[in-house]
């Protein structure tokens, strides 16, 4: 099975990592012809993790992505949400029959409000049985350290999805399966979303146990929304257990972790930055910011009750002051 990673960021570097310590050799799209030149003298990414060293007989590089594409039997795009219809506008459907997808993205297509899955197969007819996901609580910076982590595979086809999922197992990552792959993408959009919050919550100078509240909260608005999901969109009667990693870990993880962008981004936003200076000093991609009107659109139709959700929005998009933000959000805790 020959990978193809579509992406350079922190997230993609870690995957490739972790497919070529299982011994596979892998097609990898960088975008910039500088940063494959450096690659190729140097043998890490010079803009993310740079510790992460490649034998470079095991990487094929290329700034041509049809090319990546044409000789991989199995895609991972760890792109950003707001950039990967920019880089799928190279392909054709053509391009991509026959092919397994995984996505590796955390965040829901901001011009469409679509899911990455609903994307492909709106523009490229891509079938739902040949697309999967990866997610979990697993921050590339401790995969690039080898700490012990565990990732998610999703995907209706349990089989092959076991097989795909076998290729990420190393001594550093265990791997797990579901077949709920719209509920898990959902996942990881909300949780960026609450992280955010939790750092604007740190920013603000609450306490842990304010944030111990409001992250279980948090949860259970999380959980609301996906079973209103399922209702809404007539899905699979929900079986789902929600306190997998998963799902609650995932959440856990990115509200607490000093990895997780998302927190960080909030935290300047609690101290006073404005949206745009945060994004500046951040110098990277919050995938809770868009996420957070994604969502609020969504939920004209869906119909969860998310306050939490809603306050956070209100503060990113609606100009309300984080301090005033939160004291609404304060009357809705449990």
């Amino acid at each position: 099975m020959q990978f193809g990673i579509i992406g350079s960021g922190s997230w993609a570097t870690a995957l490739a990592k972790i497919l070529t310590d299982n011994g596979n050799s892998i097609n990898w799209w960088v975008r910039n012809a500088d940063t494959i030149g450096y690659m190729e003298k140097r043998r890490h990414n010079p803009h993310y993790l740079r510790g992460a060293y490649f034998n470079l007989q095991q990487l094929q590089l290329s700034a041509d992505l049809k090319k990546v594409v044409a000789q991989s039997d199995v895609l991972v795009i760890a792109v950003p949400s707001a950039f990967v219809e920019d880089a799928l506008t190279q392909l054709s459907p053509d391009m991509l029959k026959g092919k397994k997808i995984i996505s590796a993205v955390k965040g829901i297509l901001p011009s469409e409000n679509q899911l990455l899955n609903n994307y492909l197969a709106a523009h490229f007819d891509f079938p739902l049985t040949d697309y999967f996901t990866v997610l979990g609580p697993c921050h590339a910076e401790e995969v690039a350290a080898e700490k012990l982590s565990y990732l998610t595979f999703s995907g209706i086809d349990e089989t092959t999805c076991t097989n795909i999922a076998s290729y990420f197992n190393t001594e550093y990552l265990n791997t797990v399966v579901n077949t709920d792959v719209t509920g898990v993408q959902y996942a990881a959009v909300l949780k960026n979303i609450y992280a955010l919050g939790a750092g604007i919550a740190h920013g603000l100078d609450y306490g842990d146990n304010f944030l111990s509240v409001y992250i279980a909260n948090s949860a259970n608005e999380m959980v609301g929304f996906l079973r209103r999901l399922n209702n809404t969109y007539q899905q699979a009667s929900d079986t789902n257990n929600y306190a997998a990693s998963v799902y609650l870990g995932d959440l856990l993880v990115t509200c607490y972790s000093l990895y997780s962008r998302n927190r960080t981004f909030g935290n300047m936003i609690g101290k006073g930055y404005s949206v745009k200076s945060a994004q500046l000093e951040l110098n990277m991609v919050a995938e809770g910011y868009n996420a957070s009107k994604c969502i609020h659109v969504m939920n004209e139709t869906v119909k969860a009750s998310m306050p939490i959700a809603t306050a956070i929005f209100e503060i990113l998009w609606e100009h309300l002051p984080a301090s005033e933000g939160f004291k609404k959000i304060e009357t809705f805790l449990l």
